[in-house]
This record gives structure tokens, C-alpha cells and sequence, in this order.
């Protein structure tokens, strides 16, 4: 399955053309390696997904080419969700 699909299908992005645009931003990464949208999918894949602040790293458990909202979180396994500070918040504490 498509990776833009995937992460619209298990809601982890709500829109595929921005699950598109992250991906191509460089912000996905499958098993370790920079994905685009088209990279394929597959089960027990860890994908690691990041959100401004905040990268979300999952195990892919299974596909589905639609779901329902209830059943949409089953498609993976929440490994790691991190938060990093803001780099210009940090160059501030260094100084004080």
C-alpha cells in the first residue's frame, strides 16, 4: 500500500494531499530511510512520522484499504511518541 494511503486510512495524517506534502517534505521515514509518498507499505514496517514539535514512530500491524474510525488505530501499534523543544527555545536557556 501506498504510504500517503496508509497514513490517511489509519488517521495518522486526516488528508491524504497532507500526508502527500509531509512526505515529501522529508518527514516520514520507513524502517529508518526517508520515504515519499509512493513508498510501499508493509505490515510490520516501523514508520516514524514528524509533527512540528513531536515525531510519532509506529509498527505497521495490518492494512486495509478503508476503515472505519473505531477500527483505524488497529492498523498500528504506537512504539515511541517524542517531543522536542523548539530550537530558538533552546539557543535561550543556553544563555541565561
Amino acid at each position: 500500500m501506498r504510504l500517503d494511503k496508509f497514513l490517511k486510512v489509519s488517521r495518522l495524517i486526516k488528508r491524504r494531499t497532507v500526508a502527500k506534502d509531509i512526505s515529501e517534505q522529508g518527514r516520514v521515514w520507513i524502517n529508518g530511510r526517508e520515504a515519499k509518498p509512493g513508498s510501499t507499505v508493509k505490515v510490520g514496517d516501523e514508520l516514524t512520522i514528524r509533527f512540528g514539535q513531536k515525531t510519532v514512530t509506529v509498527r505497521v500491524e495490518r492494512l486495509a484499504e478503508t476503515t472505519r474510525k473505531d477500527e483505524a488505530a488497529g492498523l498500528y501499534t504506537l512504539i515511541r511518541e517524542e517531543y522536542h523543544r523548539d530550537d530558538a527555545e533552546e539557543e535561550g536557556n543556553r544563555q541565561d
